[in-house]
């Protein structure tokens, strides 16, 4: 009976690798798609505006993070009294940083702008071919499909989506930070379905390698609300 069973365990290894490999990146990303709410409902979102808390270090602090679909991205963290702002829009970014030297807007570092460009959309996968990126499906890990999209400047992130789901689990990206280049990585967690209809992580776990952490936690979620376009306007 040992031939057998060998024989059959081999086989089922060889069936389930084929079955991996018949999946290609586009189908997985279309289930992904319709997992957080489907292509038709995510194409009539226009803003979207998260209130959040975030826990660093042991403290919480309220935090903003504002989408005008395509246009413009802008997220305001409140540490100790203090405001650090991050700006990305469809030509280029800005921050102020007063952790790092004063409370005057800076011109964002090209780097870190090519690596964050995709914050101007509320999901990476969503007409990203259009967004002139590329997906390629690098097989699995664990209970997820790992999926790499490089966007046109070619930075890649490696996102892991669950298989069963079809829900985002973890993203990961080499990044420059205080001058070492460590993996960011960010997981998600505690997926709800917003007023509008689209599902977003009520939770996520952001990490620089071993040198920084913090946890964000969803508040409320407002979808389709007025956004002026000028606050993503770097201050003279």
């Amino acid at each position: 009976m040992k031939p057998v069973k060998t024989l059959l365990s081999a086989a089922a290894i060889i069936f389930s690798f084929i079955a991996v490999k018949a999946q290609t990146a586009d189908e997985i990303i279309s289930k992904h798609v319709d997992a957080i709410g489907g292509k038709d409902k995510l194409s009539q979102v226009t803003s979207m505006v998260t209130e959040l808390s975030v826990n660093a270090m042991g403290n919480d602090n309220p935090a903003t993070a504002t989408i005008l679909v395509g246009k413009g991205y802008k997220s305001v963290t409140e540490f100790n009294g203090q405001q650090m702002v991050q700006v990305i829009t469809d030509k280029g970014g800005w921050v102020i940083n007063p952790f790092q030297g004063g409370t005057d807007a800076q011109a964002m570092p090209d780097e870190q702008y090519k690596s964050s460009e995709n914050l101007i959309y509320p999901d990476p996968f969503v007409d990203y071919a259009a967004h002139g990126d590329k997906a390629e499906l690098q097989g699995t890990e664990g209970d997820d499909y790992k999926v790499v999209l490089t966007n046109k400047d070619g930075v890649a992130t490696t996102y892991l989506i669950n298989k069963n789901t079809y829900l985002l689990s973890k993203l990961s990206r080499n990044v420059n930070m205080m001058g070492n280049d460590v993996e960011m990585t960010m997981t998600f967690s505690d997926y709800k379905d917003t007023d509008f209809g689209n599902k977003v992580a009520y939770t996520t776990e952001m990490a620089y390698g071993s040198m920084f952490s913090m946890t964000m936690t969803v508040k409320k979620v407002t979808v389709n609300a007025p956004v002026d376009p000028t606050i993503f306007d770097m201050p003279k």
